[in-house]
Formats: structure tokens, sequence, C-alpha cells
């Protein structure tokens, strides 16, 4: 059964093009080490509730745009194997021109074993 590392972040959105970029280049070094599909969502109707909401909950300021993003795995076992190759891999290493991209301490994540799955043509 496939395994998903799910994440939400908030990233500059002046920084959108930066941050493609370096999630493109990322995404890469993820399927080499396993990951099936690495999917990164820019926010463009995310709502603001009234008690609770993913801006709150990665404290997105207002010159900045939450990003929903998930890696599907073959299994929590490959996810584990690759997640600790991805972690050895030196292209890992953000670039100087990434260095101020996002707040990596206000992401969070989670890994998730999917309930349902249903998919259309």
């Amino acid at each position: 059964m496939s395994y998903i590392d799910g994440y939400v972040l908030a990233v500059p959105t002046a920084n959108r093009e930066r941050f493609q970029a370096r999630a493109t280049r990322v995404g890469k070094i993820f399927v080499d080490h396993g990951a099936l599909r690495v999917v990164e969502n820019w926010g463009n109707d995310v709502q603001k509730g009234e008690v609770t909401d993913l801006h709150r909950a990665v404290e997105a300021r207002d010159d900045e745009t939450v990003v929903f993003s998930w890696i599907e795995w073959p299994s929590k076992g490959a996810r584990d194997k690759g997640n600790e190759a991805v972690a050895a891999d030196p292209r890992l290493e953000p670039l100087p021109e990434e260095a101020d991209l996002m707040d990596s301490k206000r992401m969070i994540y989670g890994g998730f074993v999917p309930l349902v799955d249903e998919k259309g043509v």
C-alpha cells in the first residue's frame, strides 16, 4: 500500500519562481530515491477560517502564500529508506540563491496511510 508524506508551509509570495525551481530540483531527488510522485501546490483559493485554517497553521504573513505538497511512496518502508537516502544526498543542500527562500521552522508535515483513493478517468 502506498504511503503519503504531506506538507504545508508559507512561502513569501515574491519567491514563487524561486520556490518552484527549488521544488522541481528537490522533487527529482526524491524520485531518484524511490518516490512515485512529488506534488507541489501554490495556494490559489485558501480561505481564512473563523477558528483555524491553513494560514494560521503555518503562521502565514500577509505577504506569504500557503503551499500544500505531498510525496507519494510505494510503502512506508520505501519512504523510510528513501528519506534516509535523500537526507544523505549532497544534491539536497540548498543553493546560495535558496538561502532565504522560506522559513522551514513554520512548516508542518506528517506521514499518512491512504484510507480512500478514488480515481476517475
